[in-house]
């Protein structure tokens, strides 16, 4: 596929090698993490103590029964805070306990068709959760480094071959897109406001962005989400119903955008404001497929008879084809997808069936983590 030229302007070029995680940058490091309760804040948290952070989480209670947090008992090694975006007072007087050097800002509403039956709801605590999130990152002084997790659908959608690249124009259709593409612009007006990188010396706070595909991987059991859809089919042997088989989405095992996160706000921390700017993490190329590739895939690879069919009944407008441009981040961060789809679908299926066979949540996210990181020697 042709790809379109791209510069990366003022920073190092590292692709030669893949960027782990620093143990030793995160030993005891004060971190603090909005949306520790949900299925990406649960494995970032898991992966977070298992650095050896000092980490506090900021969020809702689990948003779905049964939960990654509660199952993999993620709060056991934490400082846990229950409580909500839109509350600003409470916010940052969390953050300013916590007095993090690094924040991870995770919590939202993170569904499409929910943001069509809440858009008000989404635009709260999308939108005015995250300017409460940098006012307090503002107020505490002790903060070196902000990533802003938003999604790979806050670009203006033009349904073209193309992978979207950080420069490309923000938009949405959906409340959901559009309040993601809000949020990206709130964090660079703050960024230029309050953490102008002209400034640096007097604030000593970097601010980035990030943007990830369609993450997949286990513990997910949130409603309107592929794969937990299909595993709560496929094990309970009902007829799985797919909406819009012929999307096209940029699939990737959640903790590849996870490392881009941690590895961004490594750099963040220790080479300022030359990583401060909007990353996109994801998947390679030719691993941008269908909704009805993934299903026959993973009913493959099952072990016993499926059942699925098209929900012909109408829908909310959904994006048909997305793909993002990750060689930014390759060439600056040392970063790129260590997964096949293929083997994300069977990390993500071998987890689902371990856990399902009695084997213990929190167990089966770090002994895939040590995994991963393994593989990231093997991967140039």
């Amino acid at each position: 596929m042709e790809q379109r030229p791209r510069t990366v302007e003022g920073l190092v070029t590292v692709a030669a090698t893949q960027f782990v995680p620093a143990t030793q940058f995160w030993n005891g490091k004060p971190v603090f993490l909005t949306g520790h309760t949900g299925f990406k804040g649960s494995w970032l948290a898991l992966w977070l103590q298992h650095l050896g952070a000092n980490l506090t989480g900021y969020a809702l209670d689990p948003p779905t029964e049964p939960s990654l947090f509660h199952k993999a008992d993620v709060a056991a090694c934490m400082h846990s805070v229950i409580g909500d975006l839109r509350d600003r007072t409470r916010l940052t007087s969390s953050m300013q306990n916590a007095q993090p050097e690094v924040v991870f800002h995770l919590a939202a509403q993170p569904l499409v068709r929910h943001s069509y039956a809440d858009p008000v709801g989404t635009y709260e605590t999308n939108v005015l959760g995250t300017i409460h999130l940098l006012e307090a990152v503002r107020k505490t002084p002790s903060v070196r480094a902000v990533v802003v997790i938003t999604t790979d659908k806050c670009y203006e959608n033009k349904e073209w071959i193309w992978p979207y690249r950080e420069t490309d124009p923000l938009g949405g259709y959906d409340p959901y897109s559009s309040s993601k593409a809000c949020a990206e612009i709130v964090t660079s007006s703050w960024r230029d406001s309050f953490f102008n990188p002209a400034r640096y010396a007097e604030h000593h706070t970097a601010i980035a962005s990030a943007r990830a595909g369609n993450v997949i991987g286990g513990g997910d059991w949130a409603s309107d989400r592929l794969i937990a859809d299909i595993i709560r089919a496929f094990s309970t042997g009902k007829t799985l119903e797919i909406r819009n088989p012929a999307a096209t989405r940029p699939w990737q095992h959640v903790l590849e955008p996870l490392r881009g996160y941690l590895t961004l706000a490594e750099k963040l921390h220790t080479g300022g404001t030359r990583y401060a700017s909007a990353w996109n993490f994801g998947p390679r190329y030719t691993d941008a497929q269908p909704v009805e590739w993934i299903v026959r895939y993973l009913s493959a690879k099952w072990g016993t008879a499926t059942k699925w069919k098209v929900d012909s009944h109408g829908h909310v407008h959904e994006a048909q084809m997305l793909k993002l441009d990750w060689s930014k981040a390759h060439a600056a961060l040392g970063w790129q997808p260590v997964f096949s789809l293929p083997e994300a679908l069977d990390y993500t299926l071998e987890w689902y069936q371990r856990e399902q066979a009695g084997a213990r949540a929190r167990e089966l996210c770090l002994e895939q983590i040590a995994s991963y990181s393994e593989k990231l020697a093997t991967v140039s």
